[in-house]
């Protein structure tokens, strides 16, 4: 399977907020010691335009897979809770940067600790899902592939489903269509035998009339006989 896009350029956009993260406690570092910060600073601000642009292609790439139905609305729901994450993020990080007054090891001290200080917000300690929290990029990469390929296999077997459900149709339909055959056939032979039987009919009933006046003829015959002996016949 060909790596997703979006992901690709969802963990290279990680990357650089981590990077950026550890890029500002460098810096506070340096303000604590007395060095120069200007090198970091204007690093940090290429980072953080970096991370503007990717989280913008990331919204980009979002939209188009949704509009275009190439992931599902889940899917889409749950890449958007990660994109937010990522927002979360840039502006926590971008508040942390131009806090250059803050403590300098105030950053390090609240990942350490896990709780902020004098209400400068930490980067990383927003609000991650349960399901991800102490993953790194790699596993949480893994996991959400893995999700995906489960995805797919469940619309593979509904896709199976519905091809089994589509075929059994056409069964049926070709069955209806032989078994309506078969009854324009059965139509066909009782409207014949129909018309055999009325023909039939007709003759015998021709035959019957013709019957009727041959025993007539043959009556009326033996009749005429019957006189013309008595007439000839001497008479005693």
């Amino acid at each position: 399977m060909a790596p997703d896009p979006w992901f690709s350029t969802y963990d290279s956009t990680c990357q650089i907020a981590q990077e950026i993260a550890e890029k500002i406690q460098q810096r506070n570092q340096y303000e604590r010691n007395g060095e120069s910060t200007t090198k970091l600073t204007v690093t940090i601000r290429a980072l953080l335009q970096n991370l503007k642009e990717k989280i913008a292609l990331l919204k980009d790439l979002l939209l188009r897979a949704v509009s275009t139905h190439q992931i599902t609305q889940l899917e889409g729901d749950r890449r958007q809770n990660l994109l937010d994450d990522l927002v979360t993020r840039e502006r926590l990080l971008l508040a942390s940067f131009k806090n250059e007054g803050a403590e300098p090891d105030l950053i390090r001290s609240s990942l350490m600790t896990g709780g902020a200080k004098r209400g400068v917000p930490n980067p990383w300690l927003f609000e991650e899902p349960e399901e991800t929290r102490g993953l790194g990029f790699d596993e949480i990469r893994q996991q959400q592939q893995k999700i995906i390929q489960e995805q797919d296999a469940g619309l593979d077997a509904l896709s199976s489903i519905i091809s089994r459900q589509k075929q059994m149709g056409q069964e049926i339909g070709n069955e209806l269509e032989e078994q309506n055959e078969i009854i324009d056939d059965l139509a066909n032979l009782v409207e014949n035998t129909d018309e055999r039987l009325r023909t039939e009919t007709r003759r015998v009933t021709l035959v019957d009339r013709k019957s009727a006046s041959c025993g007539m003829m043959m009556v009326i015959l033996l009749l005429l006989v019957a006189i013309v002996v008595v007439a000839v016949w001497p008479t005693s």
